[in-house]
C-alpha cells in the first residue's frame, strides 16, 4: 500500500465519505458495519489510487474527474470514531459540507436508506462520537435501515448479529443502492441526493 500525502488541491473539490463500524472478523458481517460495507462497495467499484492505514483508519483515495475523494473505515470502534475522523478532516483540508458519514440505524426497516444534511445522532454512538469531537451536528449522514430487534432482545446484542440468511440475499443491491447515493451526494450535493434515494423500495 502506498502510503498518502496531504492533497495540494483546493479544498472545495475534497470530499471525505466515512464509513462506521468496528474493526476485527467478530464484528465483519454484523448489521453494526453496515457502514463499512458501503466503503467496501464503493472501493470495489471504483479505482482507488492509494490506501494506507492512516489516523486510525483504513483509508483510501479515489480521482474523480476534479475532485479528491477519500473514504474511510474507522478502527477507533465505533464509540470513539471521531478520533479518528478530526484529524482526517483537518490533514487533507476537507469542508464539513464534502462529509457523508454511513451507519446503522435499528429504527429503519431494512432496505431503507434514508440521507439528511445535519441532525442529532439519535443515540448512534459513532456519529455522537464525531459531532462531539467536530463541535457541530452539520454533518449530511446516510442512516441504513437494519429493522428493530426481534421480540426481547436488546438492539446492542441485535446489532453485533449478522443479517438474516434471507437479508443477506438483498445486501448486495441495498449496498449498490447506497453506493449510488454516495456518487448523488459527491456529484451533485445532499439535496438531490436525499429527492433521489430517500425511498425505501
Amino acid at each position: 500500500l502506498k502510503f498518502m500525502k496531504a492533497d495540494q488541491e483546493e479544498s472545495e473539490n475534497n470530499y471525505l465519505i466515512v464509513g462506521l463500524g468496528n474493526p476485527g472478523d467478530d464484528y465483519q458481517e454484523t448489521r453494526h458495519n453496515i457502514g463499512f460495507m458501503v466503503i467496501d462497495n464503493l472501493v470495489s467499484n471504483m479505482k482507488v489510487n492509494y490506501a494506507s492505514i492512516k489516523h486510525q483508519a483504513m483509508l483510501y483515495k479515489v480521482k474523480l474527474e476534479d475532485k479528491t475523494v477519500y473514504l474511510a473505515k474507522p478502527h477507533t470502534f465505533m464509540n470513539r470514531s471521531g478520533q479518528s475522523v478530526k484529524p482526517i478532516i483537518k490533514e487533507f483540508n476537507i469542508p464539513l459540507q464534502n462529509i457523508i458519514v454511513i451507519y446503522d440505524d435499528a429504527d429503519l426497516p431494512f432496505e431503507t436508506i434514508r440521507l439528511r444534511p445535519g441532525g442529532s445522532s439519535s443515540g448512534q454512538k459513532g456519529m455522537r462520537s464525531i459531532i462531539e469531537k467536530l463541535g457541530t451536528n452539520e454533518i449530511a449522514r446516510m442512516r441504513m435501515g437494519i429493522d428493530r430487534p426481534p421480540g426481547k432482545m436488546s438492539t446492542p446484542n441485535f446489532v453485533l448479529k449478522k443479517f438474516s440468511r434471507t437479508q443477506q440475499g438483498v445486501l448486495p443491491f441495498v449496498l449498490d443502492r447506497a453506493s449510488e447515493a454516495v456518487m448523488s451526494f459527491i456529484k451533485l450535493g445532499i439535496e438531490k441526493a436525499m429527492n433521489d434515494h430517500n425511498r425505501s423500495e
